[in-house]
């Protein structure tokens, strides 16, 4: 019974989220779902696999990336605030 009203509790907040019928949204999950089985079936393993490994090295690349900016981040952080200060504009009046 407890499981019941959970699972209502939870379609009528899927259809309060997206304003959409809950059996639309279901069978737009199954559709999806089925999309991905035919192309799984369609393309050989091995693209599936170059596809994965290709994944993985792009989010590594990006992981760097990111790493790399939170170093310079702290390294700027713990500079003198003397060293990191631009000079500032001053305007000079001309006669």
């Amino acid at each position: 019974m407890a499981e019941e009203v959970t699972e209502e509790a939870a379609e009528v907040t899927e259809v309060k989220r997206w304003g959409l019928p809950q059996e639309f949204i279901e069978h737009s999950r199954n559709a999806r779902h089925e999309m991905r089985e035919a192309w799984r079936t369609l393309l050989p393993e091995g693209f599936w696999e170059h596809r994965r490994a290709a994944r993985r090295e792009m989010l590594l690349a990006v992981r760097s990336l990111v790493d790399t900016a939170f170093d310079r981040m702290l390294e700027r952080a713990e500079a003198k605030p003397e060293t990191r200060r631009r000079p500032r504009k001053t305007r000079i009046e001309v006669q």
